[in-house]
């Protein structure tokens, strides 16, 4: 067995940490920390291939003429009510992390994302209300899950990885999110072609009535319950895991404790150094409503937050109204041309098309680049191209989708790509590295809790122009989402490159001036702090 010892200011456990060299691990924190985010991306976008068929269910109008649609607030709550509990959660279990250890709290989340998967699906009742608001109910606690799952699994990552390829394991973990909206696609596709093949209807110009088949009351339940299987099937793997050696060392000051637990991990002897631990946690006590906190860190905080907020109006318009923007894809036809079954299916597969062609791969590009090109890069790149981009559809939506079809797919699924290689995984990346490790969690969530603030502009309001599918609407929609990448874009300047230091260089724990003080990007020099 190798030893580990430490002749510099750092902690022995810590130069293991960021030293070591990729092992299994490295990779088992990879698979539990990503079927979390599998679950999460699955259960948040599986909704939008199944929310029209709850319209056709529970909201036919025979007066109407057309297939049930649901109600602009009803579509917009059952489409972001989990965002709602995102942000609640992210709040409250990100300070929790940080209270009482991240292996302690992150079980806990698992089991509210399984329980409430399933009960998503069954959603009782005899009514319309009851029905819709049950359903309502069990995703927002859904979404309360979801939300603890970010801070802790980026933070447990962020705290087990080394210090040379810790951005593309972060990076790995969030990548997982794309795998699982491919699967909302997938599975609702498959789900629906199989009822369909039994349960074979004429389309709703047909008979209206016969065109909603009432077995599609079950297959939105399973689609929804299926959500919970692959969560489920990580839970032994997650409570196994030991807490990272950060936090029991610089949090808890137990470094008997922390050099054991890493000593098993990562299979050699390290020192236990219980004075130092005990000289570097005191050094680094501020709360974070502080001044010591502020002077340090509070561009950072307001770049991670700014940045995630503007992004997350874009990203998550656009994939809450992309069984809006679809027909004018000429991936769908109109609902009175098919049937209820027929809807999701197309739908469905619409989705599984722009994700694995468009979303997917940004992910991966990010992995493999951001140990070579840095987070800095990446997130300026993406913000720009999905600024271009959706501009470009923008101005020229009419001419894109009546006369160049291929042109406008092909821009739309760019816009994605770049908002995954680019700061829909920096602006997760960014937060667990620029803070110090008592406060980790709860900046990340903090960061994560304003993302999902502008996810809610994004569901609430956003939709309100997309919902009737009005031209004017969606091309205003598309301009002013345009814009908001802008600021995001502008508000990058304020964070630092993190690229190859270690966790304590970048933070200041080390007793240095932490990342990008030294020659910070506003060409004014900065004041050095003293670590009292």
């Amino acid at each position: 067995m190798a030893t580990s010892s430490n002749n510099n200011n750092n902690l022995a456990v810590l130069t293991a940490l960021d030293n070591a060299r990729t092992q299994w691990y490295h990779v088992k924190a990879i698979i539990i920390a990503g079927m979390g985010f599998f679950t999460d991306a699955y259960d948040l976008f599986c909704i939008t291939a199944v929310s029209k068929l709850l319209g056709r269910l529970y909201y036919y109008d025979p007066a109407a003429g057309q297939p049930g649609k649901l109600p602009q607030f009803v579509n917009n709550t059952v489409s972001g009510v989990a965002l709602v509990g995102m942000f609640c959660g992210q709040l409250f279990f990100g300070w929790l992390g940080d209270k009482l250890g991240r292996k302690r709290v992150y079980g806990i989340t698992l089991v509210i994302m399984v329980v409430c998967a399933v009960c998503s699906g069954i959603s009782f009742g005899s009514t319309t209300k009851s029905v819709i608001g049950s359903l309502c109910f069990f995703r927002f606690w859904l979404g309360f899950g979801i939300g603890g799952d970010y801070p802790l699994s980026a933070t447990i990552m962020c705290e087990y990885a080394n210090k040379k390829t810790r951005g593309a394991f972060i990076a790995a973990v969030f990548a997982m999110q794309g795998v699982g909206i491919i699967f909302a696609g997938l599975v609702s596709m498959i789900m629906a072609k199989i009822f369909l093949v039994e349960n074979l209807a004429p389309t709703f110009t047909e008979n209206e009535i016969l065109s909603t088949q009432p077995q599609g009351d079950l297959l939105w339940r399973l689609v929804l319950m299926l959500g919970a299987l692959p969560a489920a099937l990580t839970y032994i793997w997650r409570m196994k895991m030991p807490e990272t050696g950060r936090y029991t060392a610089l949090i808890r000051g137990n470094a008997e404790q922390a050099a054991k637990d890493m000593t098993r991990v990562l299979n050699m002897e390290i020192e236990e150094e219980q004075d130092k631990v005990m000289e570097f946690k005191q050094s680094n006590m501020y709360p974070i409503l502080s001044n010591e906190f502020y002077s340090r860190h509070g561009l950072h905080l307001v770049g991670t937050m700014s940045t995630w907020f503007f992004l997350d109006i874009a990203f998550y318009s656009q994939n809450l109204t992309q069984k809006d923007i679809f027909p004018a894809m000429g991936l769908v036809n109109k609902a009175q041309d098919v049937n209820a079954l027929e809807e999701v299916w197309e739908t469905s597969r619409a989705m599984f098309l722009v994700a694995l062609l468009g979303t997917f791969p940004g992910y991966w590009f990010t992995v493999a680049f951001i140990e070579k090109l840095g987070r800095y890069v990446i997130q300026l790149l993406g913000f720009l191209m999905m600024s271009i981009f959706l501009l470009i559809m923008g101005i020229n939506y009419e001419y894109l989708r009546d006369n160049n079809k291929g042109l406008f797919a092909l821009t739309y699924g760019l816009t994605f790509f770049f908002a995954n290689f680019g700061p829909n995984s920096t602006t997760f990346v960014w937060p667990a590295e620029l803070f110090p490790t008592r406060l980790r969690s709860t900046c990340h969530a903090l960061s994560a809790a304003a993302g999902k603030a502008g996810a809610m502009i994004g569901a609430f309001v956003v939709q309100s122009y997309t919902l009737d599918e009005n031209v004017g609407r969606i091309r205003h929609a598309l301009m002013v989402l345009a814009f908001t990448n802008m600021l995001g874009f502008c508000f990058t300047f304020m964070l630092p490159e993190t690229k190859g230091m270690s966790l304590e260089e970048i933070s200041g724990e080390d007793g240095g001036g932490g990342a990008g003080r030294k020659e910070p990007r506003w060409g004014v020099k900065s004041p050095e702090i003293p670590v009292v």
